[in-house]
């Protein structure tokens, strides 16, 4: 098989252009792409309970279709299921018979497991079958409930050097999850709303492991445009796409790529974009600095003083290049998207401070917040 041979720009090109962040493909976000249309091919949304300017699945789903996307959208889709919560990602609902067989054989040793990681959670599951039947029996007969609403009589604690540490309750459900035996029938506040799977998922066929892996690779590489073969084993959603596509190599970037070939040789026509942190295209920030030359890091958990970027700065793209970092928050009670500064990777010309600023002004508007912009000024 052929392997192609991409420039730098070549491959961002082909990333903007899978992520719906070029020009043509939605012809400047237009009001006829709809959110279904665009988490199918992004087959995601992460959820992410930060909100220091908006919830990151309705930033993500904004700089795609603009402000013409409205967040109640979104709850409409959950709540008629027509997109569905699966481990705080919100995929097409149709998309769940893609996992079901493996959650039929979570219970199962692989092959190839590391030693004492998966069995040992196995073990702690069925240490506590008490309290995970007494949660099903809970949920059959008064579901769907909060968390704080179901029975912890686990006889073995959770164990954990971080935050889930004795979280008995949250820790068994996240794994009746990957066993299909519970689901997010929706939320209230920002309370996860759990019952029974049969009562959330569709009754769609389920597609056997193997093949479904094989689509989960061929539509995650047609979300990314182009990937690595093999990466490091992510526990929700993995950045690497299998042997999905075809070989690449791109000028200047060791190793070889997977490459979505239905996405070479065509037009492209740029814009601007202020990205979530959490956004596909630079969620992977080995492959960001690979083929972008772009240095990210969020920074939200850092001490101020020691903050390059900000709290919670979303990346700037224009055209092809990620070219800075906005600093801004929405300051809701004052009523104002507060920019507190522009960190530009590349030196913007007049162009670039033009788009920018139009989509920053696009994004107050959106928030229907007055805006509060500085001065441009470069640094990293």
């Amino acid at each position: 098989m052929t392997v192609h041979e991409l420039s730098r720009p070549d491959a961002r090109r082909i990333a903007v252009r899978a992520q719906l962040l070029d020009r043509p493909q939605l012809l400047d976000r237009p009001r006829s792409a709809g959110l279904l249309d665009v988490v199918r091919q992004l087959t995601l949304l992460q959820i992410d309970p930060v909100a220091a300017i908006a919830p990151s699945a309705d930033l993500v789903a904004w700089s795609r279709l603009g402000s013409s996307y409205s967040p109640a959208e979104l709850g409409t889709a959950l709540a008629d299921r027509t997109l569905l919560e699966l481990r705080a990602m919100i995929r097409p609902g149709e998309d769940l018979a893609l996992y079901r067989a493996d959650m039929a054989r979570w219970d199962q040793a692989e092959r190839g497991d590391p030693p004492g990681w998966r069995a040992s959670r196995r073990d702690w599951v069925r240490a506590n079958d008490t309290c995970r039947r007494d949660i099903l029996d809970r949920l059959g007969s008064s579901g769907p409930l909060p968390t704080r609403d179901l029975p912890d009589s686990c006889q073995v604690p959770w164990r954990s050097t971080g935050w889930t540490n004795n979280r008995n309750v949250t820790q068994l459900l996240e794994f009746m999850v990957l066993r299909g035996e519970v689901a997010i029938a929706g939320r209230r506040g920002g309370d996860r709303l759990w019952d029974l799977a049969t009562r959330v998922y569709p009754d769609d066929p389920v597609v056997p492991r193997e093949e479904a892996l094989r689509i989960r690779n061929e539509r995650r590489l047609r979300a990314l445009g182009i990937a690595r073969a093999r990466g490091p084993e992510c526990p929700v959603e993995p950045a690497d796409a299998g042997e999905a596509g075809e070989p690449a190599v791109v000028e200047g970037v060791k190793g070889t790529w997977r490459v979505d070939p239905s996405l070479l040789g065509q037009p492209f026509s740029g814009r601007a974009a202020l990205l979530s942190p959490f956004d596909r295209l630079i969620y992977d920030r080995k492959r960001t600095v690979e083929l972008f030359e772009f240095h990210y890091q969020l920074e939200m958990y850092k001490p101020a003083a020691k903050r390059r970027w900000g709290y919670f700065a979303l990346p700037v793209l224009h055209d092809d290049r990620l070219v800075g970092k906005l600093d801004a928050t929405a300051d809701r009670k004052a009523g104002v998207l507060r920019v507190n500064a522009i960190h530009q990777d590349l030196a913007f010309d007049r162009t670039m401070t033009a788009a920018v600023q139009a989509e920053i002004k696009d994004l107050a508007r959106w928030l229907e917040l007055d805006l509060m912009l500085p001065l441009f000024r470069s640094g990293v």
